[in-house]
C-alpha cells in the first residue's frame, strides 16, 4: 500500500498552531511540537488571568474608595454598610470613578451613609425611566429587486401574494413587484 501522510488536513492544522504561536521565543514559534505545547499553556494562562484580572480591578476599586472615604473621615467598611442600610445599590467601579472624578457627589454619598449609620431615614428618590415614543414606520418598497435572481423574486412574490408568479418571467415579476 502507498503511504498516506495526511495531506492538507494535517498541514492546515499545523499551520494554525504555528500561526497562534507567532511571536514566541526560539523554537516555540518554529517547531510544531513545542509550539503546540506552548499554545496549550498560553490558553491555560489566559483563562486563569481573565479571572485574576477581575480580582485585581476589584482590589483597585476598593483601594480608591477607601482612600476617598478616609479623606471624608469614615472607613470603607462603615461607608459600604451605611450605603446598604440607606438602600443605595451602586457598584464599586462606579463609586471609584465618582471618588476620582466627581468628589462632590461622593461626599453626598458619604453624608447619606453616615446618616443611615446613625439611624436617620433617607428620602428615597425614585429615578423615572423615560421611554422613547416609537413612531410607526411606514413600509415602503425600498428593496432593489433588480439585483435578485428569479428564485428570490418568486419567493418575494409569493410573500406578497401575487397570483401567477410561478409562470412569470423575470421582467414581469419586477414590474409586478414595483
Amino acid at each position: 500500500m502507498t503511504r498516506v501522510k495526511g495531506g492538507t488536513v494535517s498541514k492546515n492544522r499545523r499551520r494554525k498552531v504555528l500561526k497562534e504561536a507567532k511571536g514566541y521565543f526560539g523554537s516555540k514559534h518554529r517547531l510544531y511540537k513545542t509550539a503546540q505545547e506552548q499554545v496549550f499553556h498560553s490558553g491555560a494562562y489566559a483563562y486563569r488571568d481573565r479571572k485574576q484580572n477581575k480580582r485585581n480591578f476589584r482590589k483597585l476599586w476598593i483601594t480608591r474608595i477607601n482612600a476617598a472615604c478616609r479623606e471624608n473621615e469614615i472607613s470603607y467598611s462603615k461607608f459600604m454598610n451605611g450605603l446598604t442600610k440607606a438602600g443605595i445599590e451602586i457598584n464599586r467601579k462606579m463609586l471609584s470613578e465618582m471618588a476620582i472624578n466627581d468628589m462632590d457627589s461622593f461626599k453626598e454619598l458619604v453624608k447619606i451613609s453616615k446618616d443611615a449609620l446613625n439611624g436617620k431615614t433617607v428620602k428615597k428618590v425614585e429615578v423615572k425611566e423615560t421611554k422613547k415614543e416609537e413612531k410607526p414606520v411606514k413600509k415602503e418598497n425600498t428593496k432593489d429587486y433588480s439585483n435578485m435572481n428569479l428564485t428570490e423574486l418568486k419567493a418575494v412574490a409569493k410573500e406578497q401574494g401575487i397570483k401567477g408568479y410561478s409562470t412569470m418571467k423575470k421582467d414581469e415579476l419586477l414590474a409586478n413587484l414595483k
